[in-house]
């Protein structure tokens, strides 16, 4: 499809429904660009451990991105690959340890504030598909097409399972499903930036379905611009 004007689509939702896979495809289907929010927080997260920092310190990290570079360079498929003080870090800010510790970043108000600029900045000028946890209810809240995409959690735990797998990273299952347990309950309840769905976004439930399914499906209420 070829997009004329500026188009700005959301995709929300929590871990394991296959929204950064799905946004990916979504944003290389519609030859734009691809915004992964969730490498942001990921990116600071992996810098504080690193530099052993008190994540629960919400002061130190939001004086730690004020003096941090958390940037990303243009991919020939369309997506944004991030960099952190001008390093690529996308295969660092992937580990279980970062994953389960990205939700202090994440509840941070003073990161938080800093990191929607940065991403309202990048959606500035250009159209994207963007996902995260409150892309269509914070940053881009007058988004061209919001959608939230869910999948039942066992479906949910299986996938993230395969992707650990898949990279090689050693995973327990029951650990897993803990972990994915907790991460739901924080994003949900979270002060800042909490994960809910925006009162005009499209429900997008992707079990059973293929990540080229899922992006069939979201296809289906894009109208050519």
């Amino acid at each position: 499809m070829a997009v004329k004007k500026r188009l700005i689509i959301t995709l929300d939702g929590p871990a394991g429904a296959g929204k950064s896979t799905v946004a990916h495809g979504l944003a290389r289907r519609l030859g734009i660009t691809y915004l992964d929010t969730g490498a942001m927080y990921r990116a600071l997260t992996f810098k504080a451990l690193r530099l052993g920092i008190d994540l629960s310190d919400e002061k130190a990290l939001t004086a730690l991105i004020k003096k941090t570079r958390i940037g990303f360079k243009q991919m020939p498929d369309g997506s944004l690959r991030v960099t952190l003080d001008g390093k690529d870090v996308e295969k660092d800010i992937r580990s279980p340890e970062v994953t389960n510790k990205t939700f202090y970043a994440a509840r941070a108000a003073g990161v938080r504030k800093i990191m929607v600029a940065q991403q309202k900045a990048i959606g500035k000028g250009q159209s994207l598909v963007s996902d995260g946890r409150d892309q269509g209810t914070v940053v881009f809240p007058k988004a061209t097409y919001k959608f939230y995409v869910d999948a039942d959690f066992e479906e949910r735990l299986q996938r993230r399972l395969r992707d650990l797998k898949a990279a090689g990273e050693p995973v327990d299952a029951n650990q897993l499903r803990a972990d994915m347990q907790d991460r739901d309950n924080k994003d949900f309840s979270r002060a800042v930036g909490p994960l809910k769905k925006a009162e005009d976004a499209i429900t997008i439930d992707s079990t059973g379905l293929t990540v080229e399914g899922t992006v069939d499906k979201i296809m289906r209420y894009i109208k050519p611009l």
